[in-house]
């Protein structure tokens, strides 16, 4: 059973009528719901709640975190995303999606700024799979499409992804990297483009797939940890000079 916290700063659902409209009971929940039947022991936080739904024993017990956040970026707390940021490097998964891009711990952990073109248009995309063989991918058919998304097109100031999974191209021209991996310290880290608040993309069965997909391969690695520090020889040195 992979533990499973959906983070979403549900800001947009309480103050916008069209967002409440396509998400009445906020983004993290549709997530939830849409994901239910993997597998998965998923609890939601969020950006109101104490420690914004992320204390330690939430985040100690969390193998794979999937974050949405968008308007209220800089009301993520510096101690909050110090402590994501360092179970990331622990081992814990990260699945961003959309507009977290922009989150505190993203940018933290991909040490740029995360920038990008944008524009709302209702326009179509396909996210094209370039990586068919990837754990992220199975099940996708070659592409999804969804008729209706917000367009973000490159250049996308990331580092080079580890892998490349899936790459958009939009009704007005762009094309974008909308499924990268990385991996950061002990921790898998994936974005996934799609999900503006004003489309119903989160209910999307291929879209859950990948997601889903995401938190099965960034479940957090049973291996032993590496370890740190000053060591011992493993075998005497014999009067040998090193």
């Amino acid at each position: 059973m992979i533990n499973v916290t959906i983070w979403n700063e549900y800001v947009h659902e309480k103050i916008h009528d069209e967002v409440r409209e396509v998400y009445p009971d906020g983004l993290h929940r549709a997530l939830a719901d849409g994901l239910g039947g993997e597998g998965f022991a998923i609890r939601t936080a969020t950006l109101d709640q104490p420690d914004h739904g992320l204390s330690s024993e939430v985040l100690d017990t969390t193998d794979v975190l999937v974050w949405w956040g968008h308007m209220a970026h800089d009301r993520v707390s510096d101690e909050i995303t110090h402590k994501v940021v360092q179970r990331v490097l622990n081992g814990m998964g990260l699945i961003v999606l959309h507009s977290g891009h922009f989150s505190k711990p993203f940018k933290a952990l991909m040490g740029t700024s995360c920038n990008l073109k944008w524009r709302v248009a209702n326009e179509q995309e396909i996210i094209w799979c370039v990586n068919p063989s990837h754990p992220i991918a199975e099940g996708v058919q070659g592409k999804i499409v969804l008729e209706h998304e917000e367009m973000y097109g490159e250049y996308f100031d990331i580092p080079v992804p580890d892998e490349l999974v899936f790459v958009s191209n939009f009704q007005g021209g762009e094309v974008f990297r909308s499924g990268c991996t990385f991996k950061r310290g002990e921790g898998k880290i994936f974005y996934f483009r799609p999900g503006h608040e004003t489309y119903p993309t989160y209910y999307q069965p291929d879209v859950l797939k990948v997601i889903g997909n995401a938190i099965k391969w960034a479940y957090p690695s049973r291996n032993v940890k590496p370890e740190y520090g000053n060591s011992a020889p493993v075998r005497p040195f014999g009067g040998v000079v090193v």
